[in-house]
């Protein structure tokens, strides 16, 4: 059986189990990949949304990076929640030694309830710190709005935000997903050096899934881990994002649940 990708999360978790930390954790185990955490915040949530998040000291948050990686090492380092400027700073610190490995940033703002879950400080140190070594940032359309400036409400919206974002990257590039644009099909955009790749899948449903840019980020990880070129890793990530809402869970009574273990055969009794 060949060795598993190694997989380092820097996330918040979710009590609920639909997104954050455990959303990582489900996704990489489903495709294959050992599964290490920073825990940044512990917080209260549900499929309603969040009650309530408390920020997990920057220093240790900075010291589960440093020995995880000095021990076990990683193929590669997937970001969510980071909460403030000094918990991004202590991030960026820890991976300092270890700018080899690639990056993957899914810039966590603002939880589906509308929560806030970065203050802005937080968000000018994402982008002064962080993105400068990220093989690649998964913003949303509203984080792509806040992130540029620019209204991002339709297709050529999200075109131009993922120009604009990927100039700023330098090396790196941008996948700019457009499920909160209204319409029978979620269209995401992929900006790199190869230049733009246009990603469209039918919608399913009406009811807002929970959970969705957490899995989508990590499952991209970890493609790039498994050394999938990044087309192939966004392409097959976002097949396994579509199962999972195809097949998503009923509990709960708010959001959706995706079922992040849909490829893992059920076992019969």
């Amino acid at each position: 059986m060949p060795t598993p990708a190694r997989i380092l999360i820097a996330a918040g978790s979710d009590s609920g189990g639909g997104a954050g930390i455990q959303a990582d954790i489900k996704t990489a185990t489903a495709l294959g990949a050992y599964a290490m955490t920073a825990i940044t915040a512990v917080t209260v949530q549900d499929t309603t949304g969040v009650h309530s998040s408390h920020a997990i000291l920057p220093q240790i948050v900075r010291d589960q990076i440093r020995v995880v990686l000095a021990d076990i090492g990683a193929d590669v380092v997937k970001t969510g929640m980071l909460v403030s400027a000094r918990t991004v700073e202590a991030v960026a610190k820890a991976l300092e030694p270890h700018k080899g490995i690639p990056l993957v940033i899914d810039p966590v703002m603002i939880a589906k309830g509308g929560a806030d879950l970065v203050d802005e400080s937080g968000v000018e140190a994402m982008k002064s710190l962080l993105f400068p070594l990220a093989a690649l940032i998964t913003p949303n359309a509203p984080e792509a709005a806040r992130l540029t400036g620019l209204r991002v409400e339709t297709t050529d919206d999200l075109v131009r935000a993922a120009e604009v974002l990927r100039e700023r990257q330098k090396g790196g590039a941008v996948l700019v997903k457009g499920g909160h644009i209204l319409g029978d099909t979620v269209v995401d955009v992929l900006a790199d050096m190869e230049g733009l790749h246009i990603f469209r899948t039918p919608r399913i449903g009406t009811k807002p899934m929970h959970g969705t840019g957490c899995t989508l980020a990590t499952a991209i990880a970890v493609g790039i881990a498994q050394r999938f070129s990044l087309k192939e890793a966004v392409s097959r990530a976002r097949d396994y994002v579509q199962e999972a809402v195809k097949s998503s869970l009923s509990f709960g009574h708010g959001a959706g649940l995706l079922n992040h273990l849909h490829p893992i055969p059920r076992s019969e009794k």
